[in-house]
């Protein structure tokens, strides 16, 4: 059996040029992302080498309170598209931030696995409507 990977843009636009190197700035990138999603989505956005967004890709789509994820999944494109870093986002529809011991989980074992391959996720952000939460800036990566 011959196997062939590819890389395919998407097309609907350019490089994004925003650099994502504060919560804060992750944040305004990815709020309007999550607007009126009723579900669960976790997001990778993928960094250059000066935290700028080279792109981003849902990865999983999960349910009101959970999404199923794995290390894989999150950082096939990523190592396809020579990402330097990554960030992970996903979204809490009730619209509290705060981490769940399955967010806190999830994180650890993305980071991990991130560690391996080289490419570090430099921050996992929750939004929660208005709200948002930094597991960098809580100093929990």
């Amino acid at each position: 059996m011959k196997v062939r990977v590819m890389l395919v843009r998407d097309g609907r636009g350019r490089r994004e040029d925003i650099v994502l190197d504060t919560p804060e700035a992750a944040f305004g990138f990815l709020k309007p992302k999550f607007q009126g999603l009723d579900r669960e989505h976790l997001l990778r956005v993928d960094l250059d080498a000066r935290n700028q967004a080279n792109g981003h890709e849902t990865v999983s789509i999960g349910t009101l309170t959970a999404s199923l994820v794995h290390p894989r999944e999150v950082f096939r494109a990523a190592i396809l598209g020579c990402a330097a870093g990554v960030i992970l986002a996903h979204n809490h529809p009730s619209g509290d931030p705060a981490p769940s011991p399955e967010d806190r989980e999830t994180t650890r074992r993305i980071k991990s696995a991130g560690d391996l391959l080289g490419i570090p996720m430099i921050d996992h952000i929750i939004v929660g409507g208005e709200r948002f939460f930094s597991f960098r800036q809580a100093g929990l990566l």
